[in-house]
């Protein structure tokens, strides 16, 4: 029985991680391989692609959600709403994190 090598290793389990849907273990997975210095592989590329549009696209989504609530929160509210404070925050949380995430890709 032959081992897999670490480059293998990592490609591998960037692969289970997108099978089981958990994209940030899967973009430092595949974020390893790309620092190992060897160009990457088209299938090393896609992986890297889908790890990263995916993260992108759940925190697209959260924003749009977050948006249309705050929206609609300011014209039923106050401008001192509590609730609209809140929503805000989190809203500029989540463009923290998309952000660093589409920095960390370049």
């Amino acid at each position: 029985m032959t081992s897999l090598s670490e480059r293998e290793s990592l490609v591998f389990t960037s692969k289970l991680c997108e099978q089981a849907e958990k994209f940030e273990e899967m973009v430092e997975s595949i974020k390893a391989v790309a620092k190992m210095g060897k160009s990457l592989s088209t299938e090393e590329r896609n992986l890297l692609s889908v790890a990263y549009k995916n993260i992108v696209g759940d925190g697209r989504n959260a924003w749009r959600i977050l948006s249309s609530i705050e929206e609609k929160q300011q014209a039923n509210a106050t401008a001192d709403s509590p609730h609209l404070k809140l929503i805000q925050d989190f809203r500029k949380k989540i463009e923290a994190e998309l952000t660093a995430v589409c920095s960390d890709v370049l």
